[in-house]
């Protein structure tokens, strides 16, 4: 999608507060010689930034404003190195409230419904931004935070809970517990916000089914505002992201080429009004494509389909790439299997080569041993390597209230 003029004195106005701010990234726009954007040429000569350059700048060196403007800080959880630390003035709280909200209204929630709120809060921008969104809104925030499912599910009774956010592992965890304790008949629910994590059509289909609410994607980074900058709508086909704050680019992960609108690639995204720390052209790593045209719903504001996954997520067994994504899906073709998996990979040293095993959670109205040999022969024929399958009984998998890992590469152990 291109960036249109109105964009451009956007994202012209950052990179001069940038440059004026002196932070980390205007000492490297100075000396790239960047000095303004006033075409959409020049905005495709600005350089990508990613995670690492933000840790580079830890703690506060991609402040673009006096410490007497911020208001508060929120930080990556900082899992796989150095966490990212990222200010936010009155103003970009303010706005992320603003957007969240509009995600709410798109999914049909109102001020009357009460909205149980289950990811974490503290430095995570999760629970706090479903909170601020819902009290900008004017609904009822119910801010459980994560765990102590005995206290969500009494709540979610008492207060007679119409929403629940949460991420998607938490979400299925609600729903098995709801599901087992017959509690279905006494919940309010109508709609889920589900965020942070990619989820299979098979997960979705079963908390659907299981809760009985409507259930939105909704899509949000701690490096740009948290979740809150984009969600799907009722007619389910895509996730409309507000324009007015970010700019978002489809590029090629390998050549870092733009895409064209409906070609997946690696999301890119520019804030266009945030003054904390605003980020030109940063790589999220995660993959997904601009839905070309119009939505049915009306909506004005472009959309992204779900996310597929991340370009990092990729691991590499016998030469040949694999993403977690394409698992599920083929799972998600199987009778009989749950959403629910996971993957070890390891080095065999006798033999000198490097193993699969897959563990898969089925219902059983089909045989372990036929489900695992058609799950063996499924994988080889779509991925060219052979795993070994375990399939175990639905809830054998560990449950996660945050997010749940997939995969787990025991070579780099």
């Amino acid at each position: 999608m291109q960036i249109n003029e109105k964009q451009i004195a956007l994202v012209n106005d950052r990179l001069q507060a940038i440059l004026k701010s002196g932070n980390y990234f205007g000492k490297m726009y100075e000396e790239m010689g960047i000095t303004e954007v006033r075409s959409a040429e020049d905005f495709k000569r600005l350089p990508f930034v990613d995670k690492a350059e933000l840790r580079n700048a830890y703690p506060l060196g991609i402040q673009a404003v006096p410490d007497e403007e911020v208001v508060r800080i929120h930080s990556s959880s900082g899992t796989t190195g150095k966490p990212v630390i990222i200010p936010y003035t009155a103003k970009d709280v303010d706005d992320w409230a603003t957007m969240f909200a509009r995600c709410y209204e798109v999914a049909g929630i109102t001020r009357n419904d009460r909205i149980q709120i289950t990811p974490g809060y503290g430095l995570w921008t999760a629970g706090i931004g479903f909170q601020a969104g819902c009290e900008k809104l004017g609904a009822m925030a119910v801010p459980m935070g994560p765990g102590n499912t005995e206290k969500q599910l009494q709540m979610m009774q008492d207060l007679k809970s119409t929403v629940i956010c949460a991420t998607s592992s938490y979400a299925l965890l609600l729903a098995e517990e709801i599901n087992k304790r017959g509690l279905k008949d006494k919940i309010c629910l109508k709609k889920g916000v589900i965020g942070s994590e990619r989820w299979s059509d098979k997960k979705r289909e079963y908390i659907s089914n299981e809760l009985g609410i409507e259930l939105y994607d909704i899509y949000g980074l701690t490096e740009i505002y948290g979740p809150g900058i984009g969600i799907n709508c009722a007619d389910q086909t895509g996730m409309h992201y507000w324009d007015d704050y970010i700019y978002i680019e489809i590029i090629d992960p390998e050549t870092g080429e733009n895409v064209p609108d409906g070609v997946e690639g690696e999301i890119v995204i520019t804030t266009l009004v945030k003054q904390g720390a605003p980020l030109l052209r940063f790589r999220t790593h995660d993959l997904s494509r601009i839905i070309p045209g119009e939505c049915s719903c009306g909506s004005r504001y472009p959309r992204l389909d779900v996310i597929k996954g991340r370009s990092d997520d990729m691991f590499k067994v016998h030469g040949v790439n694999m993403f977690p994504s394409q698992y599920e899906e083929l799972l998600g073709t199987i009778d009989g299997v749950s959403s629910e998996y996971k993957i070890d990979i390891a080095h065999d040293d006798e033999k000198n080569r490097d193993i699969i095993l897959l563990t898969v959670e089925a219902e059983g109205r089909v045989s372990f041993d036929k489900t695992a040999v058609t799950i063996r022969n499924a994988v080889k024929s779509k991925m060219s390597v052979t795993p070994k399958v375990v399939v175990v009984s639905v809830g054998t998998l560990p449950r996660s209230e945050k997010k749940t890992k997939r995969v787990f590469d025991h070579r780099e152990e």
